[in-house]
Order: structure tokens, then C-alpha cells, then sequence
């Protein structure tokens, strides 16, 4: 529990998001945005909501820790559909924490995964990966870098 207490707070983000996922393209957009989280259950739970204000749509993740399992599942949910997604499941190892799920791109079923690192700096990253042939191979799609607002 509390792994995620370092984000409780107002964040800008940079943003770098690949255009074309698995597709072999390598053109990066790059784009702002704003969060704000904050902690629920004393420190087994939290609620943010970012803001991408050049691409007009917002998104929120709910983070809630299995105490029994010792596991953190992360539920994503937009504006743009108004649906909360399946979770990504996984924990801290450090400062490093790895989170997996099944998703869909392009209609086709895929792995998905999470990954925070920095989590005892003052800029956390986080990245998400998405791989198409079980989890083999992973292709980095979306890099969020933080600095406190």
C-alpha cells in the first residue's frame, strides 16, 4: 500500500505519444498536459485526472491495491468514450512498478503494460508499451514525463 503517495499533488506533463502504434512508424507527437491526484482509503487508493488541453479531451485513472493479493490494479476512463477500461494489474518493485492487461488496438487483441519509474524523484515517468505477439516483444508508445505544478 502507498506505493502511488508520490503522486498525490498537481503535475504538468510532457507528453510523447507515437503516432502509428505497431506499426513500425517512428513519428513522435509531443503535446501538454495537466493532472491532478489525490489519495483515497489512507493510501490504498487514488484518483487523477489529466488534461490534454491541445487535444481537447480529458482522462482519469483509478488505482485501487489488493491487499490480499499485494497487487495494484489501474483503470483508465476518458471523456472521449465515457468507459472504464479493463485494468492493468501489477506492483512496485522499488521505485520501479510493472503493470499488465489485456486491451485491443485497431479492433485486434493485445497486450498491454504499464511501467512508472522515477517514483522517489522529483519527475516520475510513466510509459505504456503494447506488444502483439503475447507479451514477446514490446513496442513503447506513450512516454509522460512529470514536474510538479
Amino acid at each position: 500500500m502507498n506505493d502511488f503517495d508520490f503522486f498525490v499533488g498537481s503535475w504538468t506533463v510532457t507528453n510523447r505519444r507515437l503516432a502509428n502504434p505497431l506499426t513500425g512508424s517512428d513519428d513522435w507527437a509531443v503535446f501538454p498536459g495537466t493532472t491532478t491526484c489525490r489519495s483515497l482509503f489512507d493510501g490504498g487508493g487514488n484518483l487523477d485526472e489529466i488534461v490534454f488541453p491541445t487535444l481537447g479531451f480529458r482522462g482519469c485513472t483509478l488505482r485501487l491495491f489488493d491487499v490480499e493479493r499485494e497487487a495494484w490494479s489501474l483503470y483508465w476512463a476518458s471523456n472521449r468514450t465515457g468507459l472504464l477500461q479493463p485494468p492493468v494489474v501489477g506492483a512496485f518493485d522499488g521505485d520501479r512498478g510493472d503493470f499488465y492487461g489485456d486491451d485491443t488496438h485497431d479492433g485486434a487483441p493485445i497486450k498491454v503494460r504499464y511501467t512508472w519509474t522515477g517514483t522517489t524523484t522529483a519527475s516520475p515517468r510513466w510509459q505504456q508499451a503494447f506488444s502483439a505477439d503475447g507479451g514477446r516483444a514490446w513496442e513503447t508508445n506513450w512516454i509522460m514525463e512529470f514536474a510538479r505544478a
